[in-house]
């Protein structure tokens, strides 16, 4: 199986770091000093859990050199998803599959847009990892999981060569009779994570350990279903009680991509995740104070850093 990632930051690179390590055929679409690093001295992975020195990786900017493949993953931020999207057409074939890994709820249809309904899968990943230094990914903590199904919910051939590829690597892979859901439950967990670790400036932990930050994480929560139930997803009403006991078992010194992004002065992914559930309530009529307050408070932050 030919696998293409676009994008090789903590998503891109450590699953297909521990693809390609298990020997799958994976080629990184990169660029920048990552690039530079993953050519040169190829692909490390700081991890707890799978470790990774110097894996001989095929890493280029060009897609036109790699040719079709039969899947490929979008593992670039939001901001990025059409640009990735267009970057990819000389890997897409006729059989060829596409799913992104990306936050928010919109990816699948996004590029569903772009390609149509019939090569893309729905992804969801669960994972704390980044790009420590070029050429190197830093995973944080044991959570490393991909959720992937066909968006009308059948099972696939194409839907099984890629579970078999990830199960053979090692990634804990659920293939998914109901990836909308799926979906909808990360955006729940990710919002409220992303928006409450990144406007405290801290790590999952101390915030949970302080009963005043913890309710403010349970509201954001709360507010999160409310939106995803009014948009017609099938979460019950009581599952903020399960995301924040998932939450309770996440290693202290995680982190959100969103912290880290906000710590280098990048970009901020605000207008999909604490934005987006602001947006989706306002269409139906339900309260986001939370994420109200969330996204305007980090809205100076979300094109990078302040003007000086």
């Amino acid at each position: 199986m030919r696998i293409a990632m676009v994008g090789a930051g903590g998503v891109g690179g450590y699953f297909g770091g521990l693809l390609a390590a298990a020997g799958a055929d994976v080629t990184f679409i990169a660029r920048g000093a990552h690039l530079a690093a993953l050519q040169a001295y190829g692909l490390s992975i700081e991890s707890p859990v799978r470790p990774i020195s110097g894996l001989k990786v095929r890493a280029t900017d060009d897609p036109a050199t790699v040719g079709v493949v039969d899947q490929v993953v979008i593992a670039v931020k939001l901001w990025d998803l059409e640009g990735a999207a267009d970057l990819a057409r000389p890997l897409v074939g006729p059989e060829t599959a596409i799913v992104s890994f990306q936050n928010g709820v919109a990816a699948a249809d996004r590029l569903t847009a772009v390609y149509g309904p019939g090569p893309v899968l729905g992804g969801v990943c669960h994972i704390g990892a980044s790009i420590g230094r070029p050429g190197v990914i830093a995973h944080v903590g044991k959570m490393a999981k991909l959720t992937v199904g066909e968006l009308d919910g059948r099972a696939s051939p194409r839907l099984q060569r890629f579970a078999d590829a990830c199960t053979a690597a090692g990634i804990e892979f659920h293939a998914s009779g109901n990836v909308r859901r799926a979906i909808w439950e990360k955006f729940v967990f990710l919002s409220a994570f992303s928006g409450i670790t990144a406007l405290a400036r801290s790590p999952i932990g101390p915030l949970r350990a302080v009963p005043e930050a913890r309710a403010a994480l349970y509201a954001a929560m709360a507010e999160g279903v409310a939106v995803a139930r009014a948009h017609g997803s099938d979460l019950p009403a009581d599952h903020a009680d399960k995301v924040i006991t998932f939450v309770d078992g996440l290693a202290p010194a995680m982190k959100s991509s969103m912290l880290h992004d906000l710590e280098r002065g990048a970009r901020l992914e605000l207008p999909w995740l604490s934005g987006a559930v602001v947006k989706l309530g306002a269409e139906k009529g339900i309260p986001t104070p939370t994420h109200g307050l969330v996204t305007a408070l980090l809205a100076p932050y979300a094109d990078g850093p302040l003007a000086a």
